[in-house]
């Protein structure tokens, strides 16, 4: 119990270290609703009309994109199109890269915190 108040204790003070985490978290979210709707608009356009596909409405695509950006390994269909299937590739690399920062970030607030 201890160890977990101490973290909480940390938390709430907010000091430049926290102001950075912060900022790169941010960023990391703004960055990632950027793409989450650059995604939604191209998946849109490249999916709607091909033959098979499930991606019908921009909502369909909307989902299909937040989907791939929160999971690595999806159940949904995969894309018709070469190009989709592309954009897929590219959706679910965003989301690897993107989380391996975010937790470094976090891991390296808690390291130098503890080397404080």
């Amino acid at each position: 119990m201890g160890a977990v108040s101490e973290e909480l204790r940390r938390l709430s003070s907010f000091e430049e270290r926290h102001r950075r985490l912060l900022a790169r978290l941010t960023l990391v979210v703004a960055a990632t609703a950027v793409v989450d709707a650059c995604g939604t608009a191209v998946i849109y356009f490249l999916e709607r009309h091909a033959h098979g596909t499930e991606v019908q409405s921009v909502g369909q695509a909307f989902f299909f994109t937040t989907v791939q950006l929160l999971t690595v390994s999806s159940q949904l269909k995969n894309p018709i199109t070469p190009a989709g299937r592309a954009l897929d590739i590219a959706l679910e690399l965003w989301a690897i890269i993107v989380v391996a920062g975010a937790a470094g970030a976090i891991a390296a607030f808690f390291q130098n915190a503890d080397s404080q």
